[in-house]
């Protein structure tokens, strides 16, 4: 049974998510660590109630759209909690897109105001003569001629702000899909939607006010806001803000220094810190009593090298932007490897075939969820909207296998799946038994047609130090394969490569690899 939260009709997300603190007797309790600084949510409160009225100040109305694109900072948690709580609407984008991307962004989202760091305004400024809409850019750091000053503004500002009188199902906030399969959508999320995310704060990492979170995953991604901003504000603990690279030596660095209770990788973070601990890095993760992953598949060989070495298991989770959250996922005691575990508590799913069908039990199928924290809809996307939202229904893209238990074993997404000699072959599966290859250091693998047009499949291999790519390795690594799984599976061709695509939150591209292949050949 699901367990829903009581919300009221009128209801403003920041009334939960700060006021309450305050109300509660938190107002003096630290929020964020950031550099060598600490806020108190009090501190947090103010600046959320200055940056609103900021933007109030500027003739910014009800449901008018804010772009927020600034890397991991206190303002940019008191800049979506201020706009929300004034009643407007923040959109959170990625900090590394490109000047065309803004472009789109801003005219997509026909948004006033755009709030931005310094060093990411020249990409602006590129593309300024067919921007339609932005009258304001403010600028955390210096700004240039015709902007505006994050600071000058907010401290011109009122520190009071009374949090406006929404309804439950007024638009919050969006954010933009990360484009892994083409244009990116404005994905539109209400004020009661972050209330659901309850059940991964209380089932999976039992947040409470004593924990500090720390992710490596930024805030402007879902999985990033999940675990820096809607977790910590939603149990009241306190969050280490990280602006920097999330490369293996600086996470080791800032757990020492900051000692985090909670820990959000991914699986490539999660690979890149087992090759430096074993390089002899001095590290310490003695603080950390959850350790979880998201973003894409966790490699088995990954789980079991980082229990044995720290004595606790990684949690696998999966989430989207569009549902919100880690909607399925492993929680402590209910931990199988290879498993992604199970549907939280606020949440249904049910396995369809391509017509919509549930599939029998053990078949592989496409992974329908149903939540009332999932998106309302896209943004200027209806066609989108009504292939993805099927009632009260949404269609993840991601396909599953469920065993008698009722844990979910994915197999990929559905556009990532390949048929080699008439079979389904999941991408991920191969990938898995490639990597307990003692050279193979990340892969990833696509579906590539032969001679006679039958599709095999492909793999792209990044080796460990020490190994160098040889046809004598490829024939090892495929015999390898073929030796631990059906040998159907095995990579017909192996391209070996210094690096995959991927993106910011560390997703492989596959249709990049499978656009390499079409332009350049097998």
């Amino acid at each position: 049974m699901l367990r829903m939260p009581v919300i009221p009709d009128e209801f403003n997300i920041t009334s939960y998510m700060l006021d309450r603190h305050l109300e509660e007797g938190r107002g003096n309790n630290i929020a964020i660590y950031y550099e060598d600084e600490t806020y108190t949510y009090a501190q947090v409160a103010e600046g959320a109630a200055r940056i609103g009225n900021a933007l109030l100040n500027l003739g910014l109305e009800r449901e008018n759209r804010v772009l927020i694109c600034l890397n991991d900072s206190p303002e940019f948690i008191m800049s979506l909690l201020g706009a929300m709580k004034a009643g407007i609407i923040p959109v959170l984008l990625s900090t590394m897109a490109t000047a065309r991307d803004y472009l789109y962004y801003l005219n997509d989202s026909r948004a006033k105001a755009m709030i931005i760091d310094e060093d990411i305004v020249p990409l602006i400024l590129e593309v300024k003569d067919e921007i339609k809409h932005l009258k304001h850019l403010i600028v955390r750091g210096n700004p240039g001629p015709g902007q505006l000053s994050y600071n000058e503004i907010t401290k011109a500002a009122s520190p009071n702000l009374e949090t406006v009188a929404t309804s439950k199902d007024d638009p919050a906030f969006w954010l933009y899909s990360s484009g892994t399969t083409g244009q990116p959508k404005g994905i539109v999320h209400l004020h009661h939607d972050l209330m659901y995310l309850t059940s991964h704060c209380d089932e999976v990492v039992k947040a409470t006010p004593d924990d500090i979170s720390f992710s490596i995953s930024k805030m402007y991604f879902s999985y990033g806001r999940n675990n820096s901003f809607d977790t910590v504000f939603l149990s009241g603990g306190a969050v280490v803000l990280y602006p920097g690279m999330p490369r293996p030596a600086n996470l080791i660095e800032v757990v020492k220094k900051y000692r985090p209770t909670i820990y959000y990788g991914v699986p490539t973070s999660y690979m890149g810190l087992l090759a430096l601990i074993d390089k002899g890095a001095d590290y310490d993760f003695s603080s950390v009593r959850a350790f979880v992953s998201a973003g894409e598949a966790l490699p088995r060989v990954v789980f079991d090298r980082w229990k044995e070495l720290f004595g606790i298991e990684i949690l696998d989770g999966l989430g989207s932007s569009d549902v919100g959250t880690i909607y399925l996922s492993a929680t402590p005691g209910n931990v199988k490897p290879g498993s992604l575990g199970k549907l939280l508590s606020n949440y249904e799913g049910k396995l369809c075939d391509e017509d919509g069908n549930e599939v029998p039990r053990g078949e592989a199928g496409n992974l329908w969820v149903k939540c009332e924290g999932t998106a309302q809809y896209y943004w200027n996307k209806h066609q989108k909207t009504k292939e993805c939202f099927i009632g009260e229904w949404f269609i993840t893209g991601d396909k599953f296998y469920q065993d008698e238990e009722g844990y979910f074993y994915g197999v990929g997404r559905a556009d990532d799946m390949l048929k080699a000699g008439g079979i389904w072959v999941s991408p991920i599966e191969v990938e898995d038994a490639m990597l307990h290859h003692e050279a193979v250091a990340e892969c990833a693998v696509i579906g590539a047609a032969d001679k006679d047009e039958l599709v095999k499949p492909m793999a792209f291999a990044v080796l460990k130090e020490g190994y160098e790519g040889s046809p004598e390795l490829e024939k090892s690594i495929q015999n390898f394969v073929r030796d631990n799984i059906a040998h159907y599976k095995a990579p017909r061709w192996i391209r070996f490569v210094t690096e995959l695509p991927r993106t910011a939150t560390g997703k492989i591209q596959r249709y990049k690899l499978r656009d390499q292949v079409k332009n350049q050949g097998i």
